[in-house]
């Protein structure tokens, strides 16, 4: 919603800097549900859990005419936790770029998404949101978001064709990434994606490297304990990823798709090579004021560890959104992953109220029934 000078004044700290703005939006997002997981091996749990059609967050963005077709703008995106009132340890751990605008593009920097995930969560039916997520199943990752960027999109002129390309380096250049797999800030990477959309048909595909200057471990999911195998990255090793997806709107149901490959190789001696390979198919159904989602997704590492062969992970899921307006709808998602060989992956991504995960090559099998609200 637009707010005015005077209403921006209510929000103090912001008063400031909505000032010397055009104009200033307030938006976000709250999705809380009940959740059900039984892990083999364990006990059921019964929780709260939060995001499951689409991330809790509140945001800010502004823009101001600086005249003669060029823009300034900024955007700060907070995710939140409705289901206990929290607050990230980053406040502003989903985006907070600075940009200009004009007819030659987007120049954007700051904390921002990377260019090879959005393939990831825009050809997936479950927006990589809830226990029917294509990225939960991931044994490597490539990351989410990245800080200290410096981005360019192209202009939305082109016919259909669309692109970007980012680059981002640790500050002081000698640190890895924190311990989240949507966090890759501390390693070098450069990355693009292009793309052409026209009527229902939509295509893209991206590529991207990042290396670590410090030994790291990757792990799938949360690069969290609960989560198992690990593969141990050396120093000055690359994750190079590529990946391809697209969608057709039919009408009568929306089909989306993609392919992505996970390289980690050396550059600097050891560790030796781990590839993933992983495919998400998905739908949307409409059906009156609902939609049905379908996917399923599959994971699959290949190493050259004789302690694991070739560890896979299998996801199928199903989510009935029922929307009472275009800001509130009622859901439920009904899940099951499937672990083989080493892998231990838990729905929902530990530990997310996930006391234990499952036990080597178990299965998760899980329920939310949640209520999301756009503002």
């Amino acid at each position: 919603m637009k707010k005015s000078l005077l209403a921006l004044a209510v929000l103090g700290a912001f008063a400031g800097v909505a000032s010397a703005q055009s104009s200033v939006t307030l938006y976000g997002t709250i999705d809380i549900n009940g959740q059900y997981i039984k892990n083999k091996g364990t006990d059921r749990r019964y929780s709260m859990g939060q995001d499951g059609i689409n991330s809790s967050q509140l945001g800010f963005r502004g823009v101001e005419d600086l005249g003669g077709g060029l823009k300034a703008g900024f955007t700060l995106l907070a995710g939140v936790n409705p289901d206990s009132g929290s607050a990230n340890t980053k406040f502003w751990n989903r985006r907070s770029t600075v940009s200009l605008f004009s007819n030659a593009g987007e120049l954007r920097l700051g904390r921002d998404y990377v260019p090879i995930f959005w393939n990831q969560t825009i050809f997936d039916a479950f927006g990589t949101n809830g226990f029917g997520e294509s990225n939960g199943i991931r044994q490597l990752s490539s990351g989410v978001r990245s800080d200290n960027s410096i981005g360019y999109f192209l202009p939305s002129n082109l016919g259909g064709f669309y692109g970007q390309a980012m680059g981002a380096v640790a500050e002081g250049g000698n640190t890895n990434a924190p311990g989240s797999s949507s966090d890759k800030v501390g390693a070098r990477t450069y990355q693009g994606r292009l793309g052409f959309a026209a009527g229902p048909f939509d295509v893209a595909a991206a590529y991207g490297t990042q290396r670590f200057a410090l030994a790291t471990t990757l792990i799938g999911n949360t690069l969290s304990v609960f989560n198992s195998p690990t593969y141990a990255i050396a120093g000055g090793q690359s994750l190079k990823t590529f990946n391809i997806g697209g969608s057709y709107d039919f009408g009568f149901l929306k089909l989306l798709g993609y392919f992505d490959h996970e390289k980690v190789t050396s550059t600097s001696g050891g560790g030796g090579d781990v590839k993933e390979n992983m495919f998400s198919i998905s739908t949307v159904i409409p059906m009156g004021q609902g939609e049905v989602h379908l996917g399923y997704n599959r994971s699959k590492v290949k190493t050259s560890s004789a302690a694991l062969i070739d560890p896979t992970v299998d996801l199928l899921a199903a989510t009935y959104q029922y929307n009472l307006s275009k800001r509130t709808a009622m859901y439920a998602t009904i899940a099951r992953l499937s672990n083989k060989d080493q892998t231990s992956l838990t729905l929902g991504g530990a530990p997310n109220n996930v006391p234990t995960n499952p036990t080597a090559g178990g299965t998760s099998k899980g329920l939310q029934l949640g209520v999301r609200h756009f503002f």
